[in-house]
């Protein structure tokens, strides 16, 4: 059967606002190929459209992203180089010119939670939200220059808490250390990411760009070159003894679950 991305990135537009939305939630948003392919496209769209200010990402069902799909991301190719989709996301978003903003909630993982380092600001569902750092435990390591960026915003102990233990973190604590702006009520989510993302495309776009060039532009590089070296460690990562068992653990689970 063929996949439509279309379907499972779904992406339309309120004014200035393009609004981006992961539509996969039989497989809790889990991320694919062609997802990645998808999201790079409605990315550069919406950086070239000159009528378009905002991007609000955010996703369908009950949470925001699971993280990357573990059997279509062992299907493809090796995940260092700048061809690899993983990557030209990851630079796509890093160097994204207009204001990004993240509306998540329930579980939000993995790649979805390094993501949210990218965004210019983040609204948060009070009950539900949970990021989630599994990397370690999957016997790899994070991406995104996360290892770069989360200490720096959250400061060391915090980060390596998130990433050595990788357990939940949530809303009200992820506000207390920096990753979120807003915290609110569960079902005024997509409403107040809404009305932030209305705010935002009001002021001047101009001004907008030449001041998030401005706050990104002194890392830029080192952030790019942290990425790729983050995927170096992870391609090596992925021929390990403790990848393997981690993956074989993950779908001894699945098959268990899908066995009831």
């Amino acid at each position: 059967m063929t996949i439509d991305p279309s379907e499972q990135v779904l992406v339309s537009r309120r004014g200035h606002v393009c609004e981006v939305r992961l539509n996969r939630p039989e497989k809790r948003n889990a991320l694919t190929s062609l997802m990645y392919e998808a999201l790079i496209e409605a990315f550069a769209q919406a950086e070239r459209d000159d009528e378009i200010r905002v991007l609000l990402l955010s996703g369908e069902g009950g949470c925001f992203t699971g993280g990357n799909d573990l059997k279509d991301f062992l299907d493809a190719p090796e995940v260092i180089g700048g061809e690899h989709v993983i990557s030209r996301f990851l630079e796509t978003l890093s160097g994204f010119g207009k204001i990004l903003i993240a509306a998540i909630h329930g579980p939000t993982v993995g790649i979805g939670a390094t993501l949210l380092l990218h965004c210019d600001l983040v609204v948060a569902a009070q009950r539900s939200t949970r990021i989630i750092t599994p990397f370690v435990q999957l016997g790899v390591v994070p991406e995104a220059a996360s290892t770069l960026l989360l200490p720096r915003l959250i400061g060391h102990q915090r980060a390596a808490e998130m990433f050595f233990l990788g357990e939940p973190l949530h809303a009200a604590t992820a506000r207390e250390w920096g990753l979120v702006n807003r915290v609110v009520d569960d079902e005024e989510l997509m409403e107040q990411a809404r009305t932030l993302a209305e705010a935002a495309a009001c002021q001047p776009p101009g001004a907008v760009r030449a001041t998030k060039r401005l706050m990104r532009s002194a890392q830029s590089a080192e952030v790019s070159a942290h990425m790729q070296e983050e995927l170096r460690q992870f391609a090596a990562r992925l021929r390990s003894a403790e990848f393997a068992a981690a993956a074989q653990a993950f779908f001894g689970k699945s098959a268990a679950r899908a066995g009831h």
